[in-house]
């Protein structure tokens, strides 16, 4: 294993009753690297990230981060991470600066310089009107900003991101890779959950692929494009087969073009 690896998973697994909902995945996360795991919803990509971050307990497996075991040392490799949720996980009912001046507390810093470096990054995304706002009040793309600058405030070694531009503009879109890209050049490491193939290709320099729960795929974006043109196929069909979907796109795009043409006849 790569002495530069701050994640490191070897054969995780995580079942719910009769479902595998993660079978016995491995992978690395290094140092100055956003590492992607790209999958459809129900893949096991949220599940393999509750497992890192302690919130559930493996049935078998390995995990480690900054070589500690995320269930024995739960308070130290959190005091050195950022943890981005789909679905924003803040307080509604204070505002974004109590939520700052909270992080500050908690965390022990200080609490001027953590003022001043989250005015900074609500000026980059266009957020600043909204600092004494309640979040409550804010839209769902809104509260996932806060949610963002909450998980980097402390400038922590470690960003675990699921799903984390969900509800987030163009701009604001692009702000954050500036933001990833700062943070991995700093040494921090990026693992980043999505299932859009465009934003992996966009974020990420390694991919792992999860389908019901497995790992199908694994490489660098040109390592896996080699793969697709060995195959005569774009990166994004290899994905779709890779991930069991390429049958079920087939068949829809082939009922909508037949409907399409059914309607142009009786025109």
């Amino acid at each position: 294993m790569s002495d530069n690896a701050i994640v490191k998973v070897r054969n995780l697994k995580k079942y719910f009753e009769n479902v595998k909902a993660v079978d016995g995945i491995s992978f690395n996360v290094s140092k100055g690297e956003v590492f992607g795991l790209l999958g459809p919803n129900g893949a096991g990509k949220t599940t393999t990230i509750k497992l890192l971050l302690g919130l559930l307990e493996p049935n078998e497996g390995e995990m480690e981060i900054f070589g500690l075991n995320p269930e024995r040392n739960d308070v130290q490799i959190k005091a050195n991470t950022g943890y981005v949720s789909e679905e924003p996980l803040i307080f509604k009912s204070l505002t974004p600066k109590d939520i700052f001046n909270f992080i500050s507390s908690i965390r022990e810093l200080n609490e001027a310089e953590v003022q001043e470096r989250a005015r900074e990054y609500l000026e980059s995304l266009d957020a600043m009107e909204f600092y004494e706002q309640m979040v409550a009040t804010l839209s769902h793309g809104n509260k996932q900003k806060m949610q963002i600058i909450s998980a980097i405030l402390h400038d922590p070694k470690l960003l675990i991101l699921d799903e984390p531009l969900a509800g987030l503009d163009a701009k604001s879109v692009k702000v954050m890779k500036e933001i990833l890209d700062l943070h991995t050049e700093g040494g921090g490491a990026v693992l980043f959950s999505t299932h859009i193939m465009e934003i992996a290709q966009e974020l990420c320099d390694r991919i792992a692929i999860i389908n019901k729960g497995k790992l199908v795929g694994i490489g660098t974006i040109e390592e896996l494009q080699e793969q697709a043109d060995k195959l005569g196929a774009s990166l994004e069909d290899v994905f779709l087969r890779l991930t069991e979907q390429d049958t079920s796109v087939n068949e829809i795009v082939g009922k909508l073009r037949e409907s399409f043409k059914k309607k142009q006849e009786l025109m």
